[in-house]
């Protein structure tokens, strides 16, 4: 993403109205109100007088205040929606900021992902590739309240417009956070892991689909679900959308250019294309190798496979 030039806003992504002076006459305002008060209740001369100059200046103040406050709010909102670092502040994305992102990037026709079992497939390379099933322990925690697993999907924020469509494909379940640069897809509710399971359920290649059934030995135990284990999916690798989810996770296309100097004063430029996919050798949560698939996409693909330090 493109730095963004932060002179525009405010200092304080909270406060988004401008210095006013406003504040400054309701202050006096205040004080001639309270000033008159005291005079009126005493018996004092014109102290009715300050009472009802002090009001009226209090309103007026007040109206102008919160009108500026309206226009202020209504003239960023737009700059809030198409500059993510300033929307994100607040490191959670609202229902109402996810309805008017998707209404901007819906607004030519609605994507369709295909049939769920597509879905499924593509949302199992996603997950696999840079995502985790997080399980908490059975039982109530300190805080006396239960804990429910999560399926999160971690990416960019470049990519949120692809896991907006995502989520309104799957029904708006789900919620976003962001930290920094770091987009989390994160679906934590009974109902939507649940969801979540029938679609990939089969689906997965890599040592995640243990965690996945551990997922499910977890519900089964928690809330008597009657939920069959997920087999390890190996059919051949171009017959569904798998490889295009767990591309999209963590690989990618780049063109090298480097410079070779053939004799004294002449240059030329050598262009190299590059499709690189990389995955962390060991997954801890199963703790288990990542190399067998690693190597199986290394052969489908005619290529060699690395390991770095």
């Amino acid at each position: 993403m493109n730095k963004i030039n932060r002179n525009q806003f405010q200092s304080f992504p909270y406060h988004l109205v401008e210095a006013s002076p406003w504040p400054v006459l309701v202050s006096f305002s205040l004080l001639s109100l309270t000033l008159g008060a005291v005079m009126y209740m005493q018996g004092f001369n014109h102290g009715g007088q300050l009472i009802s100059l002090g009001f009226t200046l209090t309103v007026f103040g007040m109206i102008l205040w919160f009108r500026d406050i309206i226009t202020e709010g209504r003239k960023n909102s737009n700059n809030l929606i198409s500059n993510l670092n300033i929307l994100f502040t607040s490191k959670v994305i609202t229902k109402e900021m996810i309805k008017t992102l998707l209404s901007k990037y819906l607004v030519k026709e609605q994507p369709n992902l295909g049939t769920n079992e597509d879905l499924g497939h593509y949302l199992s390379g996603l997950l696999e590739g840079d995502g985790c099933i997080d399980l908490p322990s059975i039982g109530k925690t300190s805080l006396k309240r239960v804990l429910n697993p999560r399926i999160i999907f971690t990416s960019h924020i470049n990519n949120l417009e692809m896991y907006l469509i995502i989520y309104n494909q799957l029904g708006n379940i789900g919620r976003f956070q962001v930290t920094g640069n770091v987009l989390r897809y994160i679906i934590g509710d009974i109902k939507g892991i649940n969801f979540m399971i029938n679609l990939i359920h089969g689906k997965l290649r890599t040592p995640k689909n243990i965690r996945l059934n551990q997922l499910i030995d977890f519900l089964n135990n928690k809330y008597g679900t009657d939920i069959n284990q997920s087999p390890l999916d190996k059919s051949d690798l171009y017959s569904n959308s798998w490889f295009t989810g767990f591309i999209e996770a963590d690989g990618h296309f780049r063109i090298k250019i480097s410079k070779r100097k053939i004799i004294q004063d002449l240059k030329i430029n050598n262009v190299c294309l590059v499709f690189r996919l990389d995955q962390r050798a060991y997954n801890f949560s199963t703790k288990s190798s990542m190399k067998s698939i690693m190597k199986i996409l290394a052969d489908q693909l005619n290529c060699s496979l690395l390991t770095l330090n």
